[in-house]
């Protein structure tokens, strides 16, 4: 069995311009790529370096001051963000973007590397650290506490380079919040860290009202030391924004926000079909892209290029067949690459940008493609909860390989909950498909177990799944009954439990494709976990019923004690009783004897 970090060096994050890290300071990319359905993938890339003496000295210049100086403070050597909202679609959409290594699961999720010689202070630093981070990017983060905390085991390595001095003193700590709604107030500050913060270059497409109604979307910032061969070691942050934009939706102009259905005369109908009528229309399936222009889609044009960037990087391309038209405002420069479906743009720094994609006419549909196929991913999970009840439950896994020659060899990890209390003798695998009769599905296993109210339940396994095989993973769990302030306010909605998440190992085999000589990433869906909830009204309920018999049993028992009963004809004399009778008769004494004065004057 090879070494963990044997995999190191094939990591896909490793791309090819990392080469010419040194040769600028920053720089950033656009590309576009068509996919099927009518939808469209929109990665934005912007990565900016400083030298680690420059760094020391507190010399940012392009690094951004805030964030430099809270790694400066908590002693943070390689640092990972991701804001992610919405579902991958793998099977329509084909393999992630940047092989997974950008995506994270939903909500907020971090991990970072510590120095630190002890576990506390490594937790104190991180505590720091969520704290900081949660500010700066106005997120919860401040709410990763030790139960929401792991140290992962096997899942994740350093992307960075490290010496093996630093290496011994570093400690990995994760944490994710799947419950965290990200925004436009997350968006704001990712574009202040950038040169251009939004005003210039492709970062002036970025607008929340886009990004948020996308299908699919994350946010990914990386920070890592680069140690070229012969040079000297750079910091260097990635930030990184993926989409995938519906492009029927997103051509809907600002002035209608609300969609309304089309007339029926703009409907587009499968005339195929044998109901097909003046009153009856089938939809037409967009399983190709349709004709988009950049501006129509982000709803305004790149605002031309950004005067920091580096000028021999293209800053926007695109994916799509070289056989399909392309049209391009006046003063761009095309650059097409002849090993594959991609073209590049070399923009006007002092005009405004945008790109046309026309309809492919259907005489010439069998001639002309209008997307490139989507590659197939290295292997497909989906999760779910199983059984039914407040008491126990279940939680299935469904790993497929879609190769049919090469098994699959990954980490999987799951971060559970504390109130998730799993069995893991229930803990098995079945395989439904075309096994290689391999019955050891599962390689290595690390368990942590949880404990109440102190930290979560951390679950990582080794697996390899034969080629052209489904591998059902499966385990029971008891579900614990919280305290009443431990309910959040919309308690009947349920829990989030975070996204399983998956490192694919690269291929040792001799025959599999270069695609598969790396190390990529995915994450599943979260799932949604409803307690034992208690009726929340019934405190109210009491504290009224009580408060009601008190009012009546003090109110009748004060006045049997305080009031004084008399009988009719005694109320004359009862009149003149006590304080308010004598105040009564000293008053109709004085009047009196004001009669009787002035009559003494007439007379």
């Amino acid at each position: 069995m090879r070494p963990f970090f044997s995999y190191l060096i094939p990591l896909s994050i490793l791309f090819w311009n990392l080469a010419i890290v040194s040769a600028s300071d920053y720089y950033e990319q656009l590309t576009l790529k068509p996919l099927p359905q009518s939808t469209l993938l929109s990665s934005f890339n912007f990565r900016s370096n400083t030298t680690l003496s420059q760094f020391e000295a507190h010399n940012f210049r392009y690094f951004p001051r805030s964030l430099g100086q809270i790694l400066q403070h908590v002693g943070t050597r390689e640092l990972h963000l991701r804001f992610s909202l919405g579902r991958w679609d793998a099977e329509s959409w084909g393999a992630r973007p940047w092989d997974g290594t950008k995506e994270g699961g939903t909500g907020v999720e971090l991990w970072a590397w510590i120095e630190a010689e002890t576990d506390e202070e490594a937790s104190q630093k991180w505590l720091s650290l969520t704290n900081a981070l949660s500010g700066l990017f106005c997120a919860s983060l401040n709410f990763i506490d030790e139960t929401r905390t792991t140290r992962p085991v096997m899942s994740f390595q350093p992307e960075g380079d490290h010496s093996s001095s630093t290496l011994e003193n570093m400690q990995l700590l994760h944490g994710v919040l799947p419950r965290e709604v990200v925004c436009t107030e997350n968006l704001t500050p990712f574009l202040k860290l950038l040169p251009c913060k939004g005003k210039a270059g492709i970062s002036s497409l970025l607008d929340g009202h886009k990004l948020f109604d996308a299908s699919w979307q994350s946010m990914a910032i990386d920070i890592r030391p680069i140690c070229p061969d012969g040079e000297e070691c750079v910091l260097q942050i990635e930030q990184t924004i993926d989409m995938v934009l519906d492009i029927e939706r997103s051509k809907r102009p600002r002035g209608n926000p609300i969609p309304r259905p089309p007339p029926g005369h703009d409907l587009k109908c499968n005339s195929s079909k044998p109901y097909h009528s003046g009153d009856t229309c089938f939809p037409t399936d967009y399983a190709e892209g349709q004709e988009w222009a950049v501006d129509q889609v982000f709803g305004k044009p790149i605002k031309g290029a950004c005067p920091l960037t580096d000028p021999t990087i293209p800053p926007v391309c695109i994916q799509a067949p070289l056989s399909r038209d392309v049209y391009i405002t006046e003063g761009a420069t095309e650059i097409k690459n002849p090993q594959g479906p991609s073209r590049c743009y070399q923009i006007p720094s002092d005009a405004d940008f945008s790109m046309i994609l026309p309809h492919v006419q259907k005489e010439i549909e069998h001639r002309v493609k209008e997307i490139v196929e989507p590659e197939t991913p290295l292997l497909y999970a989906e999760r779910s909860f199983t059984g039914h009840g407040y008491e126990r439950g279940g939680v299935r896994t469904i790993l497929t390989n879609p190769s049919p020659d090469t098994e699959v060899e990954f980490f999987y990890m799951e971060t559970l909950p504390w109130f998730m209390r799993i069995y893991l003798h229930t803990l098995k695998t079945q395989i439904d498909g075309v096994a290689s009769g391999k019955k050891d599905i599962i390689e290595e296993i690390y368990y942590r177990p949880a404990l109440d109210r102190v930290r979560g339940t951390q679950l990582e396994l080794r697996m390899r799944i034969p080629p052209a095989s489904t591998v059902f993973l499966t385990y029971d769990f008891e579900k614990s009954i919280l305290r009443y302030t431990e309910y959040p306010p919309d308690a009947n909605r349920g829990f989030d439990v975070a996204a399983a998440i998956i490192t694919i190992l690269p291929s040792e085999s001799h025959n599999a494709s270069q695609a598969r000589q790396k190390m990529s990433n995915l994450r599943t869906t979260t799932l949604l976990l409803s307690l034992p909830t208690p009726d929340f009204s019934m405190p109210y309920n009491v504290i009224i019923f009580t408060s009601t018999a008190i009012a009546l049993a003090f109110g009748g028992m004060y006045n049997i004690l305080i009031r004084r009963f008399v009988g009719a004809d005694e109320s004359a004399d009862a009149s003149v009783s006590g304080l308010k009778g004598r105040i009564m008769a000293a008053v109709a004494k004085l009047a009196q004897k004001f009669k009787e004065a002035k009559g003494k004057k007439v007379d």
